[in-house]
């Protein structure tokens, strides 16, 4: 018989996906395990194998869509299976002096449940909609335009509606979600960097010529790492429920990567067992599989700390967003050249501004306070890393 292929547990605590693109239509034969839809979760996209081989007889859900798990996504006949059909049209009633007039139908509407939720909620009737997924179910974006309030001729000026929708629709639940569940603080310190600076200007070329792109970065992390041994509480989290600490003893660090969809936290792992060279080279590979969208979940997930480079955008002084469940978050701004005090003297120092956002319900404002000043002096003296580095 045929068979109703259902979305299935992808792991790591995965609920529901966004269908990102089908990779199949209906009519067409598929092979068994061969990729028939791309879905996005927790920012990785992931391609979903068919369980078994023949024709794709129908098609459930829409790109755009959002799926549970469990959720029927298509439906797979084999040869000499009769495909799925849509309900018969019922036959008219006959009487004894003809036909009988029919009570009037309610039109059928193809509509998923969460789209039928949020039309409630929204106070839209879905029948006054023609939708645009597959057999003319309705998405999400055609209830989003159902429901957009029309511009009056008289209005301020021309919009657009733009759905969240991917990566930014992850990022908006994973902010919100941080913003209600921690107690957060913002510190922040200045280092002068200058001997880092010369330093990696000495070492880049050499590293170029091995294909690595010598960033700040892995002195930011080396830094941070060391600094943490010493100020634990920065590196965890909290069990709110249980009011536990969970005090990690490991140093796996997120590491925000701009990508054209919206920003992306690749894990490297333990950091306090890598080189500032095999910090760097990994942070290239993990950058280039996350803007082309080919990373995997697992190097999404298990972080104990963050760091924000968005200096290399311009910024200086921020207040990031703990990456939550994280109690912890390193910002680092543009590197400035500024006059500085140097041994006494006025003189034109590399000064990097450093912002530290913290969860106020796991350590106070004293500990924050010196484990910059700790991060301070490792990148103010760059030889210090070396010499207490495993």
């Amino acid at each position: 018989m045929p068979y109703d292929f259902k979305l299935p547990d992808l792991g790591e605590g995965i609920t529901e996906v966004e269908l990102r693109r089908w990779l199949v239509k209906e009519g067409d034969r598929v092979v068994e395990h061969q990729g028939v839809l791309e879905v996005e979760t927790d920012k990785a996209v992931v391609e979903v194998p068919s369980p078994r081989k023949g024709t794709i007889s129908r098609i459930y859900r829409g790109e755009g869509d959002v799926a549970r798990v469990g959720e029927t996504l298509l439906t797979i006949a084999e040869e000499g299976e009769v495909p799925a059909q849509p309900p018969a049209e019922p036959a008219k009633s006959n009487g004894i002096v003809g036909v009988l007039p029919e009570a009037e139908e309610e039109p059928e509407v193809h509509a998923t449940p969460m789209v039928r939720k949020l039309a409630r909620e929204r106070g839209v009737d879905l029948r006054s909609i023609r939708g645009s997924g597959p057999r003319g179910s309705i998405t999400i974006e055609d209830l989003s335009q159902a429901a957009a309030p029309r511009q009056p001729e008289e209005s301020f000026g021309p919009v657009e509606l733009v759905p969240l929708r991917g990566v930014r629709r992850t990022i908006a639940r994973n902010l919100i979600a941080s913003q209600r569940s921690t107690a957060s603080v913002t510190c922040t310190e200045e280092a002068d960097i200058t001997d880092l600076w010369d330093l990696r200007g000495r070492e880049q070329e050499a590293l170029e010529a091995r294909g690595t792109h010598l960033t700040f970065l892995p002195f930011f992390i080396k830094a941070a790492q060391h600094a943490l041994r010493d100020h634990p509480f920065l590196n965890a989290s909290i069990d709110a429920e249980a009011e536990t600490i969970i005090l990690k003893k490991h140093y796996h660090f997120g590491i925000a990567v701009e990508t054209p969809d919206g920003l992306m936290v690749p894990v490297i792992r333990d950091v306090d067992k890598k080189s500032i060279i095999a910090l760097a080279e990994e942070i290239q590979a993990l950058g280039k599989k996350a803007r082309e969208r080919t990373i995997a979940l697992t190097e999404l997930k298990g972080r104990t700390f963050t760091i924000t480079n968005y200096g290399h955008f311009g910024g200086v002084f921020a207040t990031p967003i703990i990456n939550w469940p994280d109690v912890a978050i390193l910002g680092c701004g543009r590197i400035v050249e500024r006059p500085w005090v140097y041994r006494g003297a006025i003189a034109v120092r590399k000064i990097l501004p450093l912002s530290l956002t913290f969860d106020h319900r796991v350590t106070d404002g004293a500990d924050a306070a010196l484990f910059l000043a700790k991060v301070v002096r490792y990148l103010e003296d760059p030889a210090l890393l070396f010499m207490e580095s495993v």
